[in-house]
């Protein structure tokens, strides 16, 4: 069982990143029927950025941000079996972010923010958009300090045990996050809020982007961890079995950081401010992230593999049939890997420079990015929630039938969504675009996929309404459960000799430092002793 503040502090986290979520996934579906052009009453360019960039603030920032910080804190108290270090900053936390949130949402939906996540100059929107965004970090490094310090003392504590699994990861996710946020900061501080009010009349867009990269690509694994920890710590248990390797999936994770964090430039593949070396640097490193993605696929289908010979499977592929799929945890598992390795091909294509050339500003980079974010990713938030509510709330989940249900709705509509997306990417259609309709031959072709779209959109709407009236109906609803002590996996071994170095962070630190020196400094540097010429705003 957790103590009240953990569960207060949780559920709080968790209903702002739901609420987030499914305000965006009617945005999101407003955006495909719009952009198809099917439908000309619907169309508006200034509606649909704003609508656009509301999606993509409340989608990759709030829901992730709070689903983090909600499920680290989780993490934090269960793992450790002890209560959150100093409540009272984690509270101030959320509220800082919580209050970024409504500034920047403010102006995002009277349309003078419609500057997309990437908010890149010189298109420029309303200061308090910008304030907003900068809070929002802020406050969440209040979680980052938490962690790290409630990590750190249970080490010096214990200092004989390895830090339980969940932990190491969310431990690393907290260091991630602090490293990769500083360049979008420094970005917003800098030159965002100061130029957006007046203080300076140009802005170098050069500079900007490079800061934005240093946090563009990272935070895709600031927002994958969390999926990883479900995958490591809690599928092999619901699924009837054992972890394969707790080592295995530590340097996994230790991977997705050293990996991870010093790249970014595969963005400005075509940007002339960089030069080519810089750029090649940051595309092998881009091919290295690859690698604890491929271990992680090979240790959860190890684990799942375990469970379903525990569970009688016989063959080559028996065990396959014996899993429990009607098992939320189980099932959002096997859907989130299949899409997992589709959009890790596409992730190999975006990185090689000829290929990303030909693909990157086209709609294959959306597609790619939903299947990896909002499948991949969100899918296990979907499980992890299904995991965490009756343990916060102390119901049942209401409905064990229709969670599966709510999760193929969700896969199906995903597939449906993107993969006529990577299509059209491949016949040439631009994304960053509010219409499809040029009246040319060549438009007649994309249509039958905005078509498909649309339906995957629909599914995927219906899917998140099907997935915030569970939530709603076991809180009010549900009875009472008894069994609400955490599920973490284990080994069907003790750790034996775990190598130091693994929980030394603060070599850890140290390296990544060097790395992101090497990877940023004189890129960033440059902008300092080189004549470069500022950009004055295109306004909202």
């Amino acid at each position: 069982m957790i103590d009240a503040q953990t569960r207060r502090l949780t559920l709080w986290h968790l209903s702002v990143a739901f609420c987030a979520f499914l305000i965006a996934c009617i945005l999101g579906f407003y955006q495909v029927v719009e952009r198809s052009g099917i439908f000309p009453a619907l169309q508006s360019a200034k509606v649909y950025f704003a609508s656009v960039s509301t999606h993509g603030v409340l989608m990759a920032y709030v829901l992730t941000t709070f689903f983090i910080m909600g499920f680290g804190y989780y993490t934090a108290a269960t793992s450790l079996k002890r209560p959150i270090w100093h409540p009272t900053l984690a509270w101030a936390g959320f509220g800082l972010s919580l209050l970024g949130t409504v500034l920047a949402a403010i102006p995002l939906l009277l349309g003078r923010a419609s500057v997309l996540y990437t908010f890149y100059p010189p298109i420029q929107a309303s200061p308090w958009f910008y304030i907003g965004a900068a809070l929002l970090v802020v406050g969440s490094w209040a979680w980052c300090a938490v962690m790290l310090v409630m990590a750190l003392v249970w080490k010096r504590e214990n200092a004989n045990r390895p830090l339980p699994l969940a932990m190491y990861a969310t431990t690393l996710n907290a260091l991630l996050w602090l490293w990769t946020s500083v360049g979008v900061a420094l970005e917003v501080v800098l030159q965002l809020i100061p130029w957006s009010l007046g203080w300076t009349q140009t802005i170098d867009p050069g500079l900007a982007r490079t800061l934005f990269a240093w946090t563009l690509h990272p935070i895709v694994y600031f927002w994958l961890i969390p999926a990883y920890i479900a995958l490591y710590c809690f599928v092999p248990k619901a699924a009837g079995g054992f972890l394969f390797s707790d080592e295995i999936a530590r340097l996994a994770f230790l991977g997705l950081v050293l990996f991870g964090l010093p790249i970014g430039f595969h963005h400005l593949y075509v940007d002339p401010e960089q030069a080519a070396g810089w750029k090649l640097l940051h595309g092998i490193g881009t091919f290295l992230v690859a690698i604890p993605t491929l271990v992680t696929g090979f240790t959860v289908l190890a684990s799942l593999e375990i469970a379903g010979r525990l569970n009688g499977g016989k063959g080559l592929f028996g065990w396959i049939g014996t899993l429990p799929w009607g098992n939320p945890m189980v099932l959002s598992a096997i859907l989130a890997l299949l899409m997992l390795i589709l959009g890790g091909f596409g992730g190999i294509i975006n990185a090689s420079y000829a290929l990303n050339t030909m693909v990157h500003n086209t709609a294959w980079v959306s597609g790619h990015f939903h299947l990896i974010f909002a499948g991949t990713t969100v899918i296990m938030y979907f499980a992890i929630a299904y995991h965490l509510w009756p343990r916060l709330t102390g119901k049942a989940l209401y409905s064990n039938h229709l969670a599966p249900v709510q999760l193929w709705l969700w896969f199906s509509g995903m597939v449906l969504l993107s993969t006529p997306w990577h299509v059209l990417g491949l016949l040439g259609q631009p994304r960053r675009i509010s219409s499809v309709t040029y009246h040319s031959l060549l438009t007649l072709s994309w249509q039958p996929y905005e078509l498909f779209m649309i339906m995957g959109g629909g599914l995927l709407l219906a899917s998140a309404i099907l997935f915030g009236y569970l939530l709603v109906k076991t809180l009010t609803h549900s009875a009472l459960q008894a069994d609400l002590d955490p599920a973490y996996a284990e080994t069907p071994y003790p750790h034996k000799n775990l190598p130091a170095w693994l929980e030394n962070f603060k070599l850890w630190n140290l390296i990544i430092g060097a790395l992101m020196l090497l990877s940023f400094g004189i890129p960033i540097a440059q902008f300092f002793f080189l004549k470069t010429y500022g950009s004055t705003p295109w306004g909202y």
